[in-house]
C-alpha cells in the first residue's frame, strides 16, 4: 500500500505546482520532499507521472515554482556529494532528485528565456547545509554546482564504486577521496578490475543520463559554421575545476573498451540475466563522443607530450580531449583498439550464430569514438595502421556500409563509415595492408568471390554505388576517392572486382550519365586515376585487371572520342527524362550473393531519423599531398586561377567560383567543383539553371587521363589477339597466364606522381558530426524517451 500512497504523494505534489497561484517557499520541506521521497520509482515512473504539458504550463505560469524545484533537486545532489549517502534514503533521494533534473532540463532548453536559468547565481543559495562557505562558493552558477556534484557523486563509496574502507569504523571522506584508486574498470592508466556491482552500474547509469541530458543543451541552438561557440555545459565539466576530469574520462573508456556483450564468455548466458553493464556502456560512449568537442577554432592539440602525467597546461583546455590526445603506450593502444573492433564485429557474429550473444545497438556511437580518437590521436592512427589490425575495424564498416546502403533511415551511418575509410585512406599503410587475403565469412548480400581485403572493399563499394538509394550519389565522390587513394598498393586485384571496377566506368561513362549532372565527369576521372595508378605501380599481379581493362576496350575509345556536338548532347538529355535510374543495374554480371547473408532492405515505414546538414565537397573534405619517392608526402598547393570555365554552373551549385576553383589550372581540375549535395538538386530545378555545351565537353574532355590506358591496349591487344588466332584460344587462363608474365617496360608514358587525397578537417564537418552525433544520442535514447516532442533545434525529426 505505501508504495502506491508514495506514488500518488508525487503525482499529488506534481498537480500542486500548476495549480498553486502563489510561489511555494523554498523553505516548505514537507512540500518539496514529496518529490525525492518515494523508495519506488523509477526514470519510467517519473516521466510518466510528470507529463510535459504540465512542465511547460509550470514553466510558464509559475515560473518561480519551476526555479525552486530546479534549485531544491541540485541542492539535494550537493548535499549527498557531501555527505556521501551514507543511508539507503540517502541514496534514493539523489536518485529521485536525478530523474527529476533528467525529466525537466529539456524544457528548460527549448525555452530561449530560461536556458541561462542554471548559469546565474540563485541569491542568497549558497551551498546550503555547509557553514564553512567559501566566499567564492557561495555564488556558484546551479549548472557548475550540479555538474560537480555529479561528478563527485560518480566516485561514491557504496553508491557508485566500491568501497575501500579498511574497518567498521574508519570513514571515507568525500572531500578527501583520492578518485584515480576507485576508476570503473582496469584498462588505460589503471590495472585492477573492480567487481562487478550491478546497483553501483545502475546508480552510474542514472547519474550519467542527467549529465547527458545537461549536455544536451546543443540540441536546442540552430546549427551553425561557428565552430568557436562551445557548450558551456561540457566546457565547465571537462576543465580544471572538475577534480574528477581525468579518473572519470578513465573510466568511461575502460569501461566501454572492456565490455564484452557475449555474457562474460558464456555462450546463449545473456538469455539469463539482464546486462546492466551494457546500458552503462550506451551511457558512457555517449558522454564520451558528445564531450570529445575541439576548442573552438582549434582544430588539433599539439603533439602529445612523452607521458600523460605531464604538466596540465599542455594541450587543449578541455581535459577529456586533452588526456585523449595523450595517451600513447602501445599496450593501451591495443586495449583499445582489441575493444573497439570486438564491439563492432559483434552485430555481425549474430549472423552466423543467431542469439549465442547480446547484439549491441551502439556501433554508431562506437564509429564516432573511433573516428575521434584517430582525429584527435596520431599516434593511435598510425598504430591501428601499423598491423593488419586495421583491417577488423575495416570489415564491420564495410558490413554496415552493404546492410545500410537501401535504408534512407541510415544515411548518417553510411557517411561516418566512408568518412573513417576516407580517413584511414590518406595513409599508405592502409592500402598496403588491404592486400591480406579475406577469408572470414561474415554473411554478406554481395557476390562471393576470392582474394583480398581489397577486393572486398570494390565489390561492397560497387553494390552501394549501383544498388543503393538515391541520397547515397553524395557519397559517390568519396567512395572512388578512397579507391583512387588505396590504388597505388594494390597488388593483385580479383577478376570479380576488376569486373566491378570496370562495370563503374561503363556506366558513369555513357553521354546522359555524363552530360546530365555538371560533375558526373568527376567520377569517370576518378576510376581512370585509379586505373592509371595500378598499371603504372602495380602491373606484375594485376592481370586480372589488365584483361577486363582489354575486354572493355571500346569503353575507353568512346570516350576519347566523346562526341560534343549540340545535337548529341540533346539526344542524351532525351533519354535522361525517360530513364532517370541512375546507373544500369543490368550490364553487371550480378552473381549469386553469400550464403546465410540477408539482403539489404529499405527503412520500416514509421522509423524515425533526424536530418543531417550538408557535407562539404570532396574538394573541402580532403587536401592533396604527393608522395615522393621514399615514401613521405608532400602537400599540394591549392592554385587559384583566373579563367574559370563553369563559372555559370557554380552559380547553380550555391557556391562561389573562389570556393570551386582552387587548382583550376593544375592537372587533375575535375575534382575541384565537387559539391557534395549537388545532386540532390532535383534535376528539374538544376537544368533550368545548368546547360551542358560543346565548350563544357571540351574543356574536361581534353584532360581525360587516357594515355596509359591507350598505350597498354595499343602494345597488348595485338599480342593477345594474336594468341586467339593462333592457338584457336577462348580460353581465359591462357590469356591470362600471357598478360601475367608479359611487361610493358619502357613502353608507358613516364609514371605520374601518386597523388593522395587527404581528408582534412573544417567547419563544414566540424558542424556534420555535432548534428550526426546528437541525432543518434536523440533517438537512442527511448527508454525514457529524455528529448521527445520538445522543441529541439540542432536537427528536424522525419518519420520515414
Amino acid at each position: 500500500m505505501g508504495n502506491s500512497d508514495s506514488k500518488l504523494d508525487f503525482r499529488k505534489a506534481v498537480i500542486q505546482l500548476t495549480t498553486k497561484t502563489q510561489p511555494v517557499e523554498a523553505t516548505d520541506d514537507a512540500f518539496w520532499d514529496q518529490f525525492w521521497a518515494d523508495s519506488t520509482t523509477t526514470i519510467q515512473d517519473v516521466f510518466a507521472l510528470v507529463p510535459a504539458a504540465e512542465i511547460r504550463a509550470v514553466r510558464e505560469e509559475s515560473p518561480s515554482n519551476l526555479a525552486t524545484l530546479c534549485y531544491k533537486a541540485v541542492e539535494k545532489l550537493v548535499q549527498g556529494a557531501e555527505s556521501g549517502c551514507p543511508t539507503e534514503r540517502e541514496k534514493q533521494v539523489i536518485l529521485n532528485s536525478t530523474r527529476i533534473l533528467t525529466r525537466i532540463l529539456p524544457y528548460i532548453f527549448e525555452d530561449q528565456d530560461w536556458r541561462g536559468f542554471f548559469w546565474s547565481t540563485v541569491p542568497g543559495a549558497g551551498r546550503a547545509g555547509t557553514d564553512e562557505l567559501d566566499e567564492d562558493d557561495g555564488a556558484r552558477p546551479l549548472a557548475e554546482s550540479l555538474l560537480l556534484a555529479i561528478a563527485d557523486l560518480l566516485f561514491c563509496p557504496d553508491f557508485t564504486v566500491h568501497s575501500h574502507k579498511r574497518g567498521p569504523d574508519s570513514v571515507e571522506s568525500m572531500q578527501s577521496l583520492d578518485s584515480c584508486e576507485y576508476i570503473w574498470e582496469s584498462g588505460v592508466g589503471f590495472a585492477q578490475s573492480p567487481p562487478l556491482n550491478y546497483s553501483h552500474d545502475l546508480n552510474r547509469t542514472e547519474l550519467l543520463r542527467l549529465l547527458l541530458t545537461c549536455f544536451s543543451e546543443a540540441m536546442y541552438l540552430p546549427p551553425s559554421s561557428d565552430n568557436s561557440v562551445l557548450n558551456p555545459w561540457v566546457t565547465f565539466f571537462c576543465s580544471t575545476e572538475n577534480r574528477h576530469a581525468l579518473p572519470l574520462f578513465t573510466s568511461l573508456l575502460n569501461v566501454v573498451c572492456a565490455y564484452d556483450p557475449v555474457g562474460y564468455g558464456i555462450p546463449y548466458n545473456h538469455l539469463l540475466f539482464s546486462d546492466y553493464r551494457e546500458q552503462l556502456v550506451e551511457q558512457a560512449v555517449q558522454i564520451l563522443i558528445v564531450t570529445l568537442e575541439h576548442d573552438g577554432g582549434v582544430s588539433h592539440p599539439p603533439a602529445s607530450p612523452s607521458s600523460m602525467e605531464e604538466q596540465e597546461s599542455a594541450g587543449p583546455e578541455n581535459l577529456f580531449v586533452n588526456y585523449l590526445s595523450r595517451i600513447h603506450r602501445e599496450e593501451d593502444f591495443d586495449f583499445v583498439l582489441k575493444g573497439l573492433a570486438r564491439l563492432l564485429t559483434n552485430p555481425l557474429t549474430q549472423t552466423y550464430l543467431p542469439n549465442s550473444t547480446k547484439k549491441i545497438q551502439f556501433h554508431q556511437e562506437l564509429l564516432v569514438l573511433f573516428w575521434k580518437l584517430c582525429d584527435f590521436n596520431k599516434k593511435f592512427l598510425f598504430f591501428v595502421l601499423k598491423s593488419s589490425d586495421v583491417l577488423d575495424i575495416l570489415v564491420p564498416i564495410l558490413y554496415y556500409l552493404n546492410d545500410a546502403r537501401a535504408d534512407q533511415s541510415r544515411v548518417g551511418l553510411m557517411h561516418i563509415g566512408v568518412f573513417i575509410l576516407l580517413l584511414l585512406s590518406g595513409e599508405r599503410n592502409f592500402g598496403v595492408r588491404l592486400n591480406k587475403p579475406y577469408s572470414v565469412h561474415v554473411p554478406m548480400d554481395i557476390p562471393v568471390f576470392t582474394g583480398t581485403h581489397a577486393d572486398l572493399l570494390i565489390v561492397v563499394f560497387h553494390k552501394i554505388i549501383t544498388t543503393g538509394h538515391q541520397r547515397l550519389q553524395p557519397l559517390f565522390d568519396c567512395l572512388l576517392t578512397i579507391v583512387v587513394n588505396v590504388s597505388p598498393y594494390l597488388k593483385s586485384l580479383s577478376m570479380v572486382a576488376a569486373n566491378k571496377l570496370l562495370h563503374l566506368l561503363e556506366a558513369f561513362s555513357t553521354n546522359w550519365f555524363l552530360f546530365s549532372v555538371a560533375q558526373n565527369h568527376h567520377l569517370v576521372f576518378f576510376l581512370l586515376e585509379a586505373f592509371n595508378n595500378i598499371i603504372q605501380y602495380q602491373f606484375d599481379g594485376n592481370c586480372s585487371l589488365v584483361y577486363a581493362i582489354i575486354r572493355k576496350r571500346n569503353v575507353f575509345h568512346q570516350l576519347a572520342n566523346l562526341p560534343s556536338d549540340p545535337s548529341t548532347i540533346q539526344k542524351a538529355l532525351q533519354r535522361k527524362k525517360k530513364t532517370p535510374d541512375v546507373i544500369s543495374r543490368t550490364s553487371s554480371q550480378e552473381t549469386v550473393s553469400m550464403e546465410g547473408s540477408h539482403p539489404a532492405v529499405p527503412a520500416e515505414p514509421g522509423t524515425l531519423k533526424t536530418s543531417l546538414v550538408a557535407m562539404p565537397g570532396i574538394d573541402k573534405l580532403t587536401e592533396k599531398s604527393q608522395v615522393s619517392e621514399d615514401g613521405t608526402m608532400v602537400s599540394v598547393p591549392k592554385i587559384d586561377s583566373p579563367h574559370t570555365v563553369h563559372s555559370d554552373q557554380n552559380a547553380a551549385a550555391g557556391t562561389s567560383d573562389t570556393e570551386s576553383n582552387s587548382g583550376r589550372d593544375n592537372e587533375d581540375v575535375f575534382y575541384t567543383e565537387a559539391e557534395m549535395e549537388r545532386r540532390r538538386l532535383s534535376t528539374a530545378s538544376s537544368t533550368s539553371l545548368w546547360a551542358p555545351t560543346p565548350e563544357w565537353v571540351l574543356s574536361w574532355k581534353c584532360k581525360l587521363p587516357l594515355q596509359t590506358i591507350m598505350r597498354l591496349l595499343q602494345v597488348l591487344v595485338p599480342q593477345v589477339e594474336k594468341i586467339c588466332i593462333d592457338k584457336g584460344l577462348t580460353d581465359e587462363s591462357e590469356i591470362l597466364k600471357f598478360l601475367q608474365h608479359g611487361t610493358l617496360v619502357g613502353l608507358l608514358p613516364v609514371p605520374h606522381p601518386i597523388l593522395i587525397r587527404k581528408y582534412q578537417a573544417n567547419a563544414g564537418t566540424a558542424m556534420w558530426f555535432r548534428t550526426y552525433m546528437w541525432g543518434v544520442v536523440y533517438l537512442r535514447n527511448v527508454d525514457p524517451p529524455i528529448w521527445y516532442d520538445t522543441d529541439v533545434r540542432l536537427f528536424e525529426i522525419q518519420r520515414m
